[in-house]
């Protein structure tokens, strides 16, 4: 099992008290520091470099699995107030951007000359700042110290401030679960009170398309994300829940964490959260009239067209063919096909927080002009 300190560290969570008070802990124990750029000083830690055996050159909070953890990992570790930490692959986007560093060779560099190429790159930017986040041992971000560029939305504060509108606007709603890593956190609700209201439309459709069955198993839920060791935004989308796997139907409402935004950003656009929901519903329900010649190539130019995993895409793409036994399909049949590509890549073991991604990234589909996709040539993929 993986310890907080260390880079691949995940954990679920089944009760929102569960996740409330972990989360509430996590912004005690995390520190944010502004310094200027190029006070930073980077150097390596691999298991070759002195540091690696210098646990005094460390501050206190860094433990012997923090350090071995890197090491085996991003291989690098940053001076603050005259103290290395570890330095997490979450914040390694950020500290090139910082010294305005990018390209496919850096990773593939010795860490020696990786971090001098950094400290080099940091010295040009006496008038910039960073904002560094300290957390579980390590650097977990290094984000742009201009608050216009990054503004920091207490995860605790953004899940209350749900919580609280769930509760006052959506009586019956219920936490179904939580997932938290070092990149980002996921919750997901089932909007039980009001699955009607939200469904209603979309329930006759597929009942007069014979399709009952399906969507008398659907409760509409949201999922709220966001990070603070990244960009991504504070974000909820709508969501079927009640199937092998949550089916995403689209984004709902979006916070950057940029531009000095705050918690009550986030508050007031919950207002829309019903509206935004019933769109996402209308768009899925639209799928139901959109009549393919060609479902099974459809399938796959949309899937190529996402760059979904091209060995699970392919596998639901010949079942839902073999299913399919040469009947008319709607776009609906084929999104629905489209989920078993998660079903089979949570099967084979593919972490729940890159699963998240690609069902969001997946719910892109119902945003495109199906029939340009809808033709009778092979696909080459």
């Amino acid at each position: 099992m993986s310890q907080p300190c260390q880079d691949n560290f995940s954990t679920t969570f089944s009760s929102l008290t569960a996740m409330m008070k972990y989360h509430e802990e996590q912004v005690k124990n995390s520190n944010w520091e502004r310094i200027e750029v190029n006070r930073l000083q980077v150097a390596p830690l691999d298991q070759s470099s002195p540091l690696f055996s210098d646990t005094s050159a460390f501050a206190d909070c860094v433990s012997g699995d923090a350090i071995k953890d890197t090491a085996s990992n991003l291989g690098l570790a940053l001076k603050l107030d005259g103290k290395y930490y570890p330095v997490r692959n979450t914040a390694y986007k950020g500290l090139l951007d910082r010294a305005k560093l990018g390209g496919t060779s850096l990773p593939k560099l010795k860490r020696k000359e990786l971090a001098g190429m950094i400290n080099s790159c940091l010295r040009l930017y006496p008038n910039a700042q960073a904002l560094m986040l300290i957390r579980n041992e390590k650097i977990s971000a290094a984000h742009s110290g201009d608050e216009h560029d990054y503004s920091i939305l207490s995860m605790d504060e953004l899940m209350s401030a749900l919580t609280d509108h769930l509760d006052r606007e959506y009586p019956g709603s219920v936490f179904e679960a939580g997932y938290s890593d070092h990149a980002f956190t996921n919750a997901t609700w089932l909007l039980n009170g009001k699955r009607d209201e939200l469904l209603d439309t979309y329930e006759k459709t597929l009942k007069a398309q014979g399709k009952g069955s399906l969507v008398s198993k659907l409760t509409p839920g949201i999922q709220f994300s966001s990070s603070d060791t990244g960009h991504a935004s504070a974000k909820v989308s709508a969501m079927l829940l009640g199937g092998q796997h949550p089916i995403h139907i689209g984004g709902i409402l979006a916070i950057e964490h940029r531009r000095q935004k705050t918690v009550a950003h986030f508050e007031k656009e919950l207002a829309q959260l019903f509206a935004q929901f019933g769109d996402s519903i209308a768009r899925l329900e639209k799928l139901t009239r959109i009549h393919l010649d060609y479902p099974g190539n459809t399938m796959t130019r949309i899937c190529k067209k996402l760059a979904l995993p091209k060995k699970a895409s392919l596998e639901a793409i010949a079942m839902f063919d073999m299913a399919l036994g040469g009947t008319p399909a709607t776009a609906h049949d084929v999104y629905m096909a489209m989920q078993e590509i998660l079903f089979i890549l949570k099967t084979d073991g593919t972490p729940q927080g890159k699963l998240i991604l690609l069902a969001e990234n997946m719910a892109r589909a119902l945003t495109l002009r199906w029939s340009e996709y809808d033709l009778a040539k092979a696909v080459s993929w």
